[in-house]
């Protein structure tokens, strides 16, 4: 038996398990049971073994603030911070008290910029999760470098949740940031829904984010809809 499925055989973890039950009902249709297997093995071992980003009981952080009924806006990221400290399961967020990372600012930049809104005092981005932004990451994982968990079979479980959201009634705005981002815009394929495109707000970026004016065009999406508006400050 190969070192997987010697941990798949003995695992404890269940990715399923851990998923609030209305994500678990949406996206099991989309998930191959077998590689979520596999991939649940990878995270309990990644935890037992290393040092890994966010904390365990912070892993679903997103599903638990945001439903899948009362999801409006998907943001996507790549992957967790990978400094001690700051990635607590919401993409871009950062707790209080933790240093805005450089990509954050710039979005804040941008908000201020696009609607007027004051530059909030800390990266923490929780009220937004709680008004239905759900800020995903592709790879909900990472060790102590950027990437070190991707093509662990998170790519495919974090697809299961957009093709779970393409799935709502309700007009969702897909907010895509960067190339990796960008090439999710595939999987949503219901003509209600919006899709957002612009770069990447890493200030490694020198162009393509900012001036992209993604919070007003949300609000204008949500609008038209009759979903309402989200409360950035």
């Amino acid at each position: 038996m190969s070192d997987v499925g010697t941990m798949v055989s003995r695992m404890a973890l269940d990715l399923l398990d851990l998923l609030p039950a209305e994500w678990r009902d949406v996206m099991k249709p989309h998930l191959d049971l077998d590689a979520t297997a596999k991939l649940s093995a990878f995270v309990e071992h990644a935890y037992a073994t290393e040092t890994v980003y966010p904390p365990q009981e912070d892993l679903f952080t997103a599903f638990r603030l945001t439903s899948p009924a009362h999801t409006r806006v998907l943001i996507l990221g790549q992957d967790p911070y990978f400094k001690p400290g700051q990635a607590h399961g919401l993409s871009f967020s950062v707790r209080p008290g933790v240093t805005v990372p450089p990509s954050l600012r710039n979005v804040y930049k941008e908000l201020e910029d696009d609607l007027g809104v004051s530059r909030p005092k800390n990266g923490d981005l929780t009220p937004w999760a709680s008004q239905g932004v759900l800020m995903l990451n592709a790879v909900l994982t990472v060790g102590v470098k950027p990437g070190s968990h991707a093509n662990k079979g998170w790519e495919a479980f974090t697809d299961a949740a957009i093709k779970a959201v393409n799935d709502s009634p309700y007009r969702v705005v897909f907010v895509l940031w960067g190339a990796y981002a960008r090439k999710k815009a595939a999987l949503v394929t219901n003509s209600h829904h919006v899709v957002l495109e612009a770069g990447h707000p890493s200030p490694m970026n020198p162009a393509g984010f900012l001036g992209s004016k993604p919070f007003s065009k949300i609000k204008a999406a949500l609008l038209e809809s009759g979903r309402g508006e989200i409360t950035w400050s």
